[in-house]
């Protein structure tokens, strides 16, 4: 009875394994290390509430289909022809997962050469690429990512999606690979700034990885 019982809890953990595709990968820092620029309380609930919401019903969206069996990179760039929750959930899976990767409370990171020089051939200064990504998000109407992403021609752009649409999905108006996000929608911010999108857009240069945005610059060329 002992052994009959075990194997059932066997099968059961399994199952659950086998649907749990995709999850979310721990979080580098602690709810508290970007203080002063993102509250310890937003980021607490940001990634144990929204994201892994995202990452939960994805595999729920996504059970008994062909994309069970695909990468998450195969479910994008096929959004046209897929249901509404697994457009969002599976792009906000992305997003997340691609947001908590480009913050740090490590300061002053700085981008590779390599980058800096692409910026400043395709924006002209690092200064007006701040303004031009701030500007992207501010202006995204409702909910939103602003994104830095690279072209089928390895040339960087800037542009914004909604909702949790990104440059990878068939549907985007501009595609590319992103290689930095920033995540627009008022849960993001809203308990530190209020309605001062701006703000939080000015304050999360000081959180900026750009030694994680410089690798994902670098494999996006490399698959060029």
């Amino acid at each position: 009875m002992k052994i009959m019982k075990i194997a059932a809890l066997g099968a059961v953990l399994m199952a659950q394994f086998t649907l749990a595709q995709f999850t979310q990968t721990p979080l580098p820092y602690a709810y508290n290390a970007l203080e002063g620029s993102i509250d310890a309380q937003t980021m607490e609930i940001h990634y144990s509430k929204h994201g892994a919401a995202y990452a939960s019903n994805l595999n729920k969206a996504i059970a008994g289909t062909p994309q069970e069996k695909q990468t998450l990179i195969q479910i994008l760039s096929e959004t046209s022809k897929l249901s509404p929750a697994v457009r969002n959930n599976a792009g906000g899976h992305f997003n997340h997962e691609l947001f908590w990767t480009v913050l740090t409370p490590e300061k002053n990171t700085q981008p590779s050469a390599k980058l800096a020089k692409a910026i400043n051939e395709a924006f002209g200064s690092m200064e007006a690429f701040k303004e031009k990504m701030s500007k992207a998000g501010a202006d995204r109407f409702g909910s939103g990512w602003a994104w830095l992403s690279v072209d089928k021609n390895g040339k960087l752009f800037v542009s914004s999606t909604p909702n949790q649409d990104n440059p990878l999905m068939d549907i985007a108006e501009e595609k590319g690979t992103p290689v930095l996000g920033i995540d627009v929608w008022e849960h993001a911010y809203y308990l530190k700034y209020q309605n001062k999108r701006a703000d939080y857009l000015t304050a999360i240069w000081n959180v900026l990885n750009w030694k994680e945005v410089s690798r994902r610059y670098e494999d996006a060329l490399s698959k060029k």
